[in-house]
């Protein structure tokens, strides 16, 4: 996918954006960005677009038919810009640390492209991967800052969270969809048909999943419209 799915036009629905149901669903408590002190201000994490709920609240009908008990389990929702670029510059960080190379002497990733354009380099391939540009342009919104992206997993009926073979925002191969696709091992099949079932009940609402993630699903958005090959997304930055 690339960046390619930045190019796609933006129509925009002027879908209002409304808070999560705090009844339908499981959420990870505390929100795991908002604990990392990423600038949200008074600003809930826990909103989506009208209608990107409405089909969350379908996939969770879908899931509870599909295994009585279980439920979807939110990770993150709504994020604005400038928590994406707090979020972005924070896995830069985490990238560098891993070689050994802090970054405390960057005060951002434009500044690091800048004065060490060749460790930038190094690490932008595997930042952007998993995390979207934190884009100030109206026409390239990061995905979650439209509104119409969520993050989330499944809990069973004793509310633990089932094995998908890799946390949420891990940035290594496990993190791809079909990673644990044709596994031998009898847990790694389990880990895929866990997959697998968040794929369905997700696709079968209308979400649209990262190609890179298997944790992330949008609807209407940029990287929704070009994974499905429509010509418009239908949800731009949210306010």
């Amino acid at each position: 996918m690339a960046d390619g799915y930045r190019s796609v036009a933006i129509v925009e629905s002027g879908e209002p954006l409304v808070d999560i149901p705090a009844a339908a669903f499981a959420f990870t408590a505390p929100h795991p960005y908002v604990a990392l002190g990423a600038p949200y201000g008074d600003a809930s994490p826990w909103r989506l677009r009208r209608g990107v709920l409405d089909a969350l609240l379908r996939a969770a009908d879908r899931l509870a038919e599909r295994r009585p008990g279980w439920r979807l389990k939110l990770f993150d929702a709504w994020r604005p810009v400038p928590v994406q670029a707090f979020m972005v510059w924070r896995e830069f960080h985490l990238q560098a640390a891993r070689l050994g190379r802090p970054l405390h002497t960057y005060a951002d990733p434009a500044d690091l492209a800048r004065r060490a354009p060749a460790l930038y380099a190094e690490l932008a391939p595997t930042v952007f991967t998993f995390w979207g540009l934190p884009s100030d342009d109206p026409a390239t919104p990061p995905p979650h800052s439209t509104g119409a992206a969520v993050d989330l997993t499944l809990a069973d009926a004793a509310g633990r969270e089932v094995d998908m073979g890799c946390p949420i925002d891990e940035t290594t191969a496990r993190a791809y969809p079909d990673h644990y696709a044709g596994a031998s091992l009898p847990g790694h099949r389990v880990i895929h048909g866990h997959r697998q079932l968040l794929h369905e009940v997700m696709s079968a609402a209308g979400f649209s999943r990262h190609v890179n993630e298997w944790w992330h699903f949008s609807m209407g958005d940029q990287m929704a419209a070009f994974t499905r090959g429509e010509p418009f997304a239908r949800h731009g930055r949210a306010p």
